[in-house]
């Protein structure tokens, strides 16, 4: 095995160049979460027919690979751990691999999600133990294969790779029973076995019960419970009311990248903290994050923690790219299923992806996840978020700059809470360098948080104005 190695010519790369490391430091003010292994190195090559990853850690560890359908990707479970990767470019289309990318996908489980450009599977893998010049190695051989075993595997059992100090443990993909039956995209009726994966939803604070309501002919949906939005007339001024600000992306998932390479996932978690801040010191609300740290939280996650949180607003951040690197300025999004425009529905559509791009399985998702909106209780909550988004536009057009008709509209998973009124801000793109460097400033993003301050705060104000007799 080492002497096929010596001989393998990789491209070794990071998902994360060293200024992406250190710009995350200087953007959020944290440095990653411990982790009790580092990952110091991943390197693909080709060796004849197959693909190989080698991914180089300072320790043992246990590992777990799997496939899924729609798109083809291969996903590699690890516990959690740091990232120490020599700042070298990425590597594409590899072999089998398009791309991958790495990262945090919840508290105590890392991820590696790898691309595929054609049907493939696990041909071997390998946990190696260090030696005088080499450290702790997983070896993973990827080899193409026809579509119909490429479902096969997408069914089968997880690869497990268990490590032993001292030992070569080797794992082949096991052959599934044949006890359940898939259909291919082109129709083809597959026996299979029943899928059985390792839990990918992230860790999530108990839902508190409440009476589900729904409209008469339609079916109850699969949330925690559903609550038509409150009426003005029946708030009470001195409550304070509860926000839910979300990061966009995080973890596995890093969204855009700018044209310094910095990454969405790090200005978003910087401008929701810098938010968050400018919310409490008025004393009116109550403020919670849907991440605070480095993670992976899935769209219907991120849904789920505003309702649980009983939120009276949500506020999604993010930072676009766009090919045209000259367009720049802010926007406020709230929800349509009719795009404002041809540039909003492709946004939305980029967005809407981030579960993929974790590797979560969605192909057995219900109807009632994938279409939580509730008409009666939803017009309301709709009817709410534009008003915010009038606020929004006006506090913010006076002090940064905006796109030219800044409100828009796109059907975002995200904003389909259908009780919480809910807008996604996109505070300008990475692709144009001014609106980078302006989101790498603290002072423009405290700048940005004053403004959305402002606007939620004379959003209530109007509320309660009503509710007076």
């Amino acid at each position: 095995m080492s002497g096929s190695l010596k001989n393998l010519i990789f491209s070794s790369f990071r998902f994360g160049s060293l200024f992406c490391l250190l710009s995350a430091v200087v953007v959020t003010g944290q440095v990653a979460h411990a982790a009790d292994a580092e990952i110091t190195d991943i390197r693909v090559g080709k060796q004849g027919l197959s693909t190989r990853i080698v991914i180089d850690v300072d320790r043992s560890i246990d590992a777990s690979v799997f496939a899924l359908a729609g798109p083809a990707r291969l996903v590699i479970d690890l516990p959690e751990v740091g990232w120490r990767l020599p700042a070298r470019p990425l590597p594409t289309k590899i072999g089998v691999l398009s791309r991958l990318r790495y990262g945090l996908f919840k508290p105590g489980n890392s991820r590696i999600v790898i691309d595929l450009n054609q049907p493939s599977m696990v041909h071997q893998a390998l946990a190696l133990p260090a030696t005088s010049n080499k450290p702790n190695r997983l070896v993973i051989d990827l080899a193409r294969t026809s579509g119909t075993r490429f479902l096969q595997a997408v069914a089968a059992d997880p690869v497990i790779i268990k490590s032993i100090p001292g030992q070569i443990r080797s794992a082949e993909v096991p052959r599934p029973p044949s006890n359940s039956t898939i259909t291919t995209p082109q129709g083809q009726k597959v026996v299979v076995a029943k899928p059985t994966k390792p839990s990918v939803e992230p860790a999530a604070s108990p839902v508190r019960k409440r009476p589900v309501v729904a409209p008469p002919g339609k079916s109850t949906p699969k949330l925690a419970s559903l609550r038509v939005p409150t009426k003005p007339a029946s708030l009470v001024a001195s409550k304070k009311r509860t926000i839910v600000i979300d990061p966009g992306h995080g973890g596995v998932d890093p969204g855009a990248i700018g044209v310094s390479g910095i990454y969405e996932k790090h200005i978003t978690l910087a401008a929701a903290r810098d938010l968050k801040e400018h919310l409490e010191r008025t004393g009116r609300f109550k403020v919670y994050l849907t991440r605070d740290r480095d993670v992976f939280i899935r769209l219907r996650g991120r849904i789920e923690i505003a309702r649980e949180r009983k939120a009276d607003l949500f506020l999604s951040v993010h930072a676009d790219t766009i090919r045209n690197r000259k367009i720049r300025g802010l926007s406020v999004y709230t929800l349509s299923e009719k795009a404002s425009d041809k540039e909003a529905g492709e946004l939305a559509d980029r967005e809407n992806k981030s579960d993929l791009i974790a590797g979560i399985d969605l192909s057995h998702e219900s109807e009632e996840v994938t279409n939580i909106l509730i008409d009666l209780a939803q017009r309301e909550t709709m009817n709410q978020s534009a008003r915010l988004a009038s606020l929004l536009v006006d506090e913010l057009k006076s002090r940064v700059k905006v796109l030219r008709n800044p409100h828009r509209f796109a059907g975002f998973a995200v904003l389909k809470a259908p009780d919480v009124p809910s807008v996604l801000i996109e505070m300008g793109f990475l692709s144009n360098r001014d609106d980078e460097r302006a989101l790498r400033s603290k002072s423009h993003r405290r700048k940005v948080a004053h403004s959305i301050a402002a606007a939620v705060d004379a959003y209530f104000q109007k509320i309660e104005s009503a509710s007076r007799p």
